[in-house]
């Protein structure tokens, strides 16, 4: 595996779920000793809240469980970036989609959903907490905790010294 692997979250406008899947991960990554080993970014697939801070909401949340979203700011996704990240995360079906629209065949092998490395929870998306009634921000963070760990228990595997292949996130069978 290159090293750094890169990992890309993405959902819409990149203010709640993905921000917060790169706090969780980038802690992850520090606590599991793969820092500098691991790059984690963020991005949406829409552009309209471009350069704004994280939700309100998302950052409260996050800040209660010792994860910090303050610095992240909203990016579109670019073209670059289907070539530059090795793994790139959808938060749902909707942009999973709209991502692999934009993708060449090569880059297709790089795209899942997040929650293919859930444990505990059985659903294949993370809902937009905009869109839920009672704007369930817990529950979002509770499910992106649960993915980033299997995925990070993974990616700490495959990155031993004795570990003889390259991460290959389409032939790695999530355990749930």
């Amino acid at each position: 595996m290159k090293t750094p692997f890169r990992i890309l979250c993405v959902c819409m406008s990149n203010v709640c779920r993905s921000p917060t899947a790169e706090a969780v991960l980038r802690q992850l990554i520090e606590q599991n000793g793969l820092a500098g080993r691991i790059e984690v970014c963020s991005a949406g697939t829409h552009g309209f809240r471009a350069g704004e801070a994280c939700d309100t909401n998302s950052q409260r949340v996050a800040r209660a469980k010792g994860y910090d979203l303050s610095r992240i700011r909203a990016r579109r996704i670019g073209w670059q970036d289907l070539d530059y990240f090795d793994l790139i995360l959808a938060m749902d079906r909707t942009n999973l989609y709209n991502l692999r629209r934009m993708a060449t065949e090569e880059q297709l092998m790089r795209i899942r959903l997040l929650m293919d490395y859930a444990r505990r929870f059985p659903e294949d998306e993370v809902p937009d907490p905009y869109l839920t009634l009672g704007g369930r921000f817990e529950l979002v963070l509770d499910m992106i905790e649960d993915a980033v760990t299997g995925l990070v228990d993974e990616l700490a595997r495959q990155l031993t010294p004795a570990a003889s292949t390259a991460f290959d996130p389409q032939k790695w069978t999530p355990q749930r």
